[in-house]
């Protein structure tokens, strides 16, 4: 019978991992379901996100097409142009309206409703029917109700002894109007996240809270509020980059008048783009308004997360 040595100086074999042959199937497969969503964020977002930051740098003509890279001077210039920042204040002033009292109005609305009451369903369906109406017909409606003649906001005034209000013509006004407006399209969704955050919360919690005899005022304090942190800093971050993306209820209620007291950044944005034709002026601004809302996301995951409980 023949025997095989091995020697010192022979090969010896190395067994391969079997992990390491499945991990390439695994990425291929893997990667097979993530490519649709890469090519539909790379097309509609990645790429036009690049294309603006590079026309951005550029002087362009009406068609968007670069004709002279001057660098950063198209920043320099928005940030030394009187409209522009017109523009930055009524963006911080219409967030500054909106986003603390449409929440304040949402958390309200969500604690009543959240109460287990006869009929209560009802005013659930009410509080959050908002969210079935569009920007465009929403807006037509409060254009009515702001109208100086035939508007029902200025009839109610009239009763009690005040003047009529040109509540979209008067600089004073036109931006209060609109976050009005905007506080009452949004307050739906907000008052449906804020119910839903209220609803799992765990009734034992308030049970025990009853037993131990303390009020309900110090119940919402230290429990409904902490257990609805998680919700409540998803409803901030979302709501402060909406405010800052609004345009609609601008384009239809005041068309960023007058005196450009309602020239929001966005509605900027569209005028020098579509209107103006200043394409490369316009990928700045959008370029410093995508820092703006990074910004105060960023604060907002920094500062704001810190108090939210999870459970």
């Amino acid at each position: 019978m023949s025997a095989v040595t091995k020697t010192a100086n022979s090969p010896v074999s190395v067994s391969s991992n079997p992990q390491e042959k499945k991990s390439m199937p695994n990425l291929l497969v893997g990667l097979s379901y993530l490519l649709p969503s890469l090519l539909l964020f790379g097309v509609f977002l990645f790429y036009p996100m690049i294309k603006t930051l590079y026309l951005s740098l550029f002087i362009t003509d009406t068609q968007g097409n670069p004709l002279k890279f001057v660098g950063l001077q198209n920043f320099f210039y928005l940030f030394t142009d009187p409209n522009f920042l017109q523009s930055m204040k009524a963006t911080f002033l219409f967030v500054l309206y909106t986003v603390p009292i449409g929440l304040i109005i949402a958390l309200f609305l969500a604690l009543i409703a959240n109460e287990k009451l006869k009929g209560i369903g009802f005013f659930r369906t009410m509080f959050s029917s908002a969210m079935g109406m569009s920007v465009a017909a929403s807006s037509v409606i409060w254009m009515f109700m702001y109208n100086p003649t035939i508007g029902v906001i200025n009839k109610v005034l009239n009763l009690v002894g005040i003047h009529d209000v040109q509540w979209l013509l008067d600089p004073k006004y036109a931006l209060i109007a609109v976050s009005i407006s905007t506080i009452w399209m949004n307050i739906g969704f907000t008052f449906l996240i804020l119910l839903g955050g209220l609803q799992n919360i765990d009734e034992k919690l308030y049970e025990n809270a009853r037993i131990a005899g303390v009020s309900y005022w110090y119940q919402l304090r230290k429990i409904t509020l902490p257990m609805l942190s998680p919700t409540l800093f998803f409803i901030i971050t979302v709501s402060f980059i909406n405010a800052f993306q609004t345009f609609g209820q601008i384009d239809i209620l005041t068309k960023g008048g007058p005196t450009d007291s309602t020239n929001v950044i966005v509605y900027s944005i569209y005028k020098d783009a579509f209107v103006n034709y200043n394409v490369g002026s316009a990928s700045a601004q959008a370029t410093i308004l995508f820092f703006c809302i990074l910004l105060v996301t960023a604060l907002q995951f920094k500062l704001g997360e810190r108090k939210v409980h999870y459970q």
